[in-house]
């Protein structure tokens, strides 16, 4: 089988070095000491990439896992939850709060654009008794990154706990999450990390941790449950065995981030080269603006269908895409370009293939994709 140059908004293609060091001999994570202490260092590597001095935990599952465990822990029944909601993800928030019978309110944004502080600000001069907001960082399915700078600090003015989905950000854009008051952040490895899938990452505020600790009904859950967490290493204890080879290679993996003295101008850079790129080619990009670093988003031109696109890629270019999920489902194509791959060279190709197969299918282009997308990262 060729091997496929996987070019999708995660999961991302695998740094050589981080792929070896699941290759490390594993141990018995309940028993061994020097685990406890490798874990805490990754922990601790995590809260440096992300600037924060709260607590943060690993957790074993995809991200998902990390959007569920913090509505299971903060959420109680009849709770009033905002759902911030510009996109399919922000939107799909909502429904984890439903699960654990949150009393949703959905404030809905242009889903072709970043949300508007100003009118979310307006929103809650007289709507702001609610306990929690679920935001989206970087809404994946429309390539569109929300201004989390403003509207965490925002919430926090009128007391609302905000869990933050930046798991196609963290790494990719810039994230503070002490100074922007965040409460709960969402990471994943197979994202900007560029580690395999399979594990999700979170950091707790302060004040998540007193409202997860103070709960007035139990939580509904024992995989989803943050406040079993509390204490593992004072007490040496941990849930569930840990999956140790993925740990492994996420700790490698937020090394590399964090010796990366460019990591967010290459993807800012490349993100921009890559849209003004397909602009220039007379291509139009969904998202009208909030342009994200991490993963742009194209509307299918007419004359080709996204089945026929998807294919050729992968089979006369050994190239795979992402397509459009929900609404966007055959409307849309998504090229990831986060972490390795916010790559030029591996960009380079993706623009050549894609300049071959309009070309072949008779898409007119204003100008050949690859020869633009040189000269805009050269200009």
């Amino acid at each position: 089988m060729n091997k496929t140059l996987i070019m999708t908004p995660g999961p991302t293609y695998v740094n050589e070095e981080v792929r070896l060091a699941m290759a490390q001999p594993i141990t018995n994570p309940d028993l061994d000491m020097n685990f406890y202490e490798f874990y805490k260092d990754t922990c601790g590597k995590l809260k440096e990439l992300m600037k924060t001095k709260e607590d943060v935990l690993i957790l074993s599952g995809e991200a998902i896992l990390g959007l569920e465990a913090a509505c299971a822990s903060l959420i109680e029944p009849r709770d009033k939850v905002l759902c911030i909601d510009n996109g399919i993800f922000g939107k799909g928030f909502g429904d984890f709060a439903k699960i654990y019978n949150g009393d949703v309110t959905y404030y809905k944004g242009d889903y072709r654009k970043s949300i508007d502080v100003e009118k979310l600000e307006e929103f809650l001069k007289t709507n702001h008794d609610f306990k929690i907001a679920t935001i989206v960082h970087c809404e994946t399915p429309s390539g569109i990154t929300n201004p989390v700078n403003l509207i965490c600090p925002l919430l926090k003015k009128y007391g609302i706990i905000s869990i933050v989905d930046s798991v196609s950000a963290i790494a990719g854009e810039n994230i503070e999450v002490d100074n922007w008051e965040m409460d709960i952040v969402i990471g994943g490895t197979q994202k900007c990390l560029s580690a395999p899938p399979g594990l999700t990452f979170l950091s707790i505020s302060q004040l998540a941790w007193h409202k997860i600790l103070n709960r007035n009904s139990p939580i509904l859950s024992f995989y989803a449950n943050l406040s079993i967490w509390k204490n593992w290493y004072k007490e040496k204890w941990f849930p569930y065995t840990q999956p140790i080879s993925d740990i492994y290679a996420l700790n490698k993996a937020v090394e590399l981030a964090l010796k990366d003295d460019i990591l967010l101008t290459r993807h800012e850079s490349l993100g921009k080269a890559v849209r003004e790129s397909f602009h220039h080619c007379g291509l139009e990009l969904y998202a009208l603006n909030g342009f994200s670093n991490t993963v742009t988003t194209v509307n299918i031109p007419e004359g080709i269908t996204y089945d026929t696109l998807f294919n050729e890629m992968i089979t006369d270019h050994s190239i795979m895409i992402a397509g459009g999920l929900d609404f966007l489902k055959d409307k849309v194509f998504r090229i990831g370009h986060m972490g390795e791959n916010c790559r030029e060279d591996k960009l380079y190709l993706v623009f050549k293939a894609l300049n071959t197969i309009f070309i072949k299918n008779n898409i007119p282009l204003e100008d050949e994709l690859h020869k633009t997308f040189i000269n805009k990262v050269n200009s």
